[in-house]
């Protein structure tokens, strides 16, 4: 285990520059999720810290020493891929010990190290098989298998689930946040999906455009949301987010008053936009009114997509109300946790 140390970290590509003065403290042990849209560098970043994309400028420190100019093999890291990366003529057993046998290390501790990880993953029963006879979920966990084995100072992963269906994705989630919990490995695991860093992360980092929006701890961010992008790019369904002014001691949106933040108080005039998750919705008679266009049941909540004239919103409720296309129902928000944000800058106030 390791600390990990990124410090104003810059990569340009010739005259384009996609990383533009990252800095992140990893703690030993902790569990980091790297999570952003396509293009924010998030990957980029993971390569950096693995050797496998130079550093154009700042410097990455594992375990006390500056890895910027060693290779991948020198820096005591394991990396798990997007596409599992298994040798398709080797054996589950022998893609484990690969990069073991590599390393010259003894056929006796290999197979030890083998088996502790098979048993760690319930992969005894597969250790004989080749790739295409495994689901894509053992795949997955052959190449956790094969990074365990190497007893690394940290574990990269890079989007490892992408290529898994929804009901495996939530399995593996599982299995991985459970690994590290029992290994305790410091692991970087870089995600597109906002909900696999909420669930798994103990902290997040959210990037756009090559610059950190915001990190903490998942519910900090989902709280306290920094500024319009990470409002927005945190929570499922998607917060909320309407263009209003602040008048009378309340966020006008077109002909809709509603409520500023418990105990916020705003200078009349000022541009903002205004915050509100589908859940902190409640139907309430003294609500603004809205005609609903789209009704999604999944049985544990009800997803309900509403316009007030020119105004949409989506409301979630947890409850069952008999709601359907067409009706006309009443949404008040929840002022104890809506958010205020300022129009010119998207930071919140």
């Amino acid at each position: 285990m390791a600390k990990v140390f990124i410090r104003d970290v810059r990569k340009a590509y010739e005259e384009l520059e996609v990383l533009h003065g990252v800095s992140i403290d990893i703690a030993d042990g902790e569990f980091v999720v790297l999570v952003g849209p396509s293009g924010c560098g998030k990957s980029t970043l993971l390569r950096m810290i693995a050797g496998l994309e130079g550093i154009t400028s700042g410097t990455i420190e594992i375990g006390g020493r500056v890895v910027n100019h060693l290779a991948p093999a020198e820096r005591d890291i394991a990396m798990v891929f997007q596409n599992y990366a298994l040798y398709p003529h080797k054996t589950v057993r022998q893609n484990m010990a690969f990069a073991l046998k590599l390393r010259k290390i003894d056929p006796a501790e290999i197979e030890n190290r083998v088996k502790k990880a098979a048993g760690i993953l319930g992969l005894e029963p597969y250790l004989d098989r080749y790739p295409r006879q495994l689901s894509g979920g053992q795949r997955q966990r052959v190449a956790m298998g094969r990074a365990i084995v190497r007893d690394p100072q940290v574990f990269l992963f890079d989007e490892p689930l992408s290529n898994l269906d929804a009901k495996l994705r939530v399995n593996m989630r599982t299995e991985i946040k459970e690994l590290h919990q029992r290994l305790k490995v410091t692991t970087v695991y870089v995600t597109h999906d906002q909900v696999e860093a909420m669930t798994m992360a103990d902290k997040i980092v959210v990037m756009q455009g090559g610059h950190i929006e915001q990190m903490g701890p998942p519910l900090d961010l989902f709280d306290k949301p920094a500024n319009v992008f990470v409002a927005g790019f945190i929570g499922s369904p998607a917060m909320n987010l309407l263009n209003g002014e602040v008048q009378g001691g309340a966020v006008k949106v077109g002909d809709l008053a509603l409520p500023l933040p418990t105990g916020a108080t705003i200078e009349a005039g000022r541009d903002v936009t205004y915050g509100v998750r589908p859940e902190h919705f409640d139907l309430d008679a003294s609500g603004f009114e809205a005609k609903v266009s789209v009704v999604e049941p999944t049985g544990s909540e009800t997803l309900v997509f509403a316009r007030h004239g020119e105004t949409e919103v989506t409301a979630l409720f947890r409850e069952r109300h008999t709601i359907r296309p067409g009706d006309m129902i009443r949404l008040r928000p929840r002022a104890d946790v809506v958010h205020v944000f300022d129009a010119a800058s998207g930071k919140r106030i």
